[in-house]
């Protein structure tokens, strides 16, 4: 079962999916299409209106893998599908309403939350640094990380914006160049390609034959991806040290597995220097994560029940690690759209008690972007993105 929004990017990334399980022989393939806007939402309402035809267009453009393949939609919920009840309703639209949800939305507490602009601006002043955004897929992790760095860029500051996450895609959601705005990506492939290159061609040189066959084995162990991912990761952040570094990261899990790897590194590095005789002054790259002065992570969540939970968790395992996280931005909130929707206006007020544990039990600095009635794709959106 593929599972993807009526998004262009959901739909691109769940096209690559069914093909990579094409490959290996799997397919018997349904596709669900979730959380369709019902058509009548859109009649009064001109967020509604661009949301139903963004997504019109998404689906009026599938990718043609998908076309073949049988296929659901499932219509947008007003309430969150979380409990027995509400899991029950489902597939169930005539259940709608009675699933309990709380009254509209009062979006005037929401006023003195500052929104993305602020945050840039608080980040611009520092000069260069890392700035890595991080969450679980799908809260938009992408195109903040885009927004930020054309902000940046536009100011005239050297931005490196890249990304370790693989479905990621930079140069489509920024549709454009800048002059000091440089685009990248940690491809795992190419970087554990260079990397064994660099190990057959330094500690592989002087081998015979069959010291050269146990080596080759060696590297064709999944370790090595691991250390060539890290290895770039390292090369990337230590340019923050004269620009702006803007990290996309991978989903949560990802990301943890690259912080455990910088977490080894670091310990075998301290372990290494306390044997060393007067080398008693030295940077490792968990240390650079460390600084507040160096690194800022911003914690990207929606403003629904599993993302925060999910974010806080996340929270939670970089305070092990000695990590604070700087900011938390709730995006595409709909309760700070102010929709007219009936339905969309019963998720507005949804999200409030969401906003609010955020706020008040997670994080230090909030920073809340309204859901966009037009796809924040291009330098020109992504500007007035980040200005709002």
């Amino acid at each position: 079962m593929l599972v993807a929004r009526a998004q262009t990017a959901a739909l691109r990334e769940v096209a690559r999916t069914h093909e990579e399980l094409a490959a290996i022989g799997l397919g018997h393939q349904h596709l669900v299409i979730n959380g369709v806007l019902p058509p009548a939402e859109a009649a009064a309402d001109p967020l509604a209106a661009a949301l139903a035809a963004r997504e019109a267009a998404a689906l009026a453009a599938l990718p043609a893998a998908l076309l073949g393949l049988p296929r659901d939609h499932l219509l947008l919920k007003p309430f969150n599908v979380v409990g027995l009840p509400a899991l029950r309703a489902l597939l169930d639209d005539a259940a709608d309403n009675a699933i309990q949800s709380p009254p509209p939305a009062q979006t005037a507490a929401l006023e003195d939350l500052p929104g993305l602009a602020e945050l840039v601006n608080e980040i611009a002043a520092a000069g260069h640094g890392l700035v890595m955004l991080m969450g679980k897929g799908g809260v938009g992790k992408t195109t903040l990380a885009a927004a930020a760095a054309v902000a940046l860029a536009t100011r005239g500051l050297p931005v490196h914006l890249t990304t370790s996450d693989p479905a990621a895609h930079l140069a489509e959601t920024l549709e454009g160049n800048l002059a000091s705005l440089t685009i990248s990506r940690i491809d795992p492939n190419a970087e554990t390609e260079r990397y064994r290159a660099e190990v057959l061609a330094t500690k592989g040189k002087d081998l015979d034959e069959h010291g050269r066959a146990l080596l080759e084995e060696d590297l064709r162990s999944p370790c090595t991806e691991e250390i060539a991912v890290f290895q770039a990761f390292s090369r990337i952040i230590r340019e923050a040290g004269r620009k702006f570094v803007i990290l996309d990261t991978a989903p949560t899990g990802h990301t943890l597995l690259l912080l455990d790897a910088t977490g080894a590194y670091h310990r075998e590095m301290v372990r290494r220097m306390d044997k060393a005789a007067g080398l008693t002054h030295y940077t490792t790259p968990m240390m650079q994560l460390q600084d507040p002065r160096r690194t800022r992570v911003l914690i990207v969540t929606l403003a629904e029940t599993t993302p925060v939970l999910e974010a806080a968790r996340l929270q939670h395992d970089l305070r092990r690690a000695g990590i604070e996280p700087w900011a938390w931005i709730i995006n595409n909130s709909l309760a700070a759209a102010k929709p007219a929707s009936p339905l969309l206006a019963r998720r507005a007020a949804a999200e409030l008690a969401q906003i609010d544990a955020v706020r008040h039990t997670h994080a230090q600095r909030v920073a809340l972007v309204p859901l966009q009635a037009e796809e924040p794709v291009g330098v020109g959106r992504l500007q007035e993105l980040a200005a709002r």
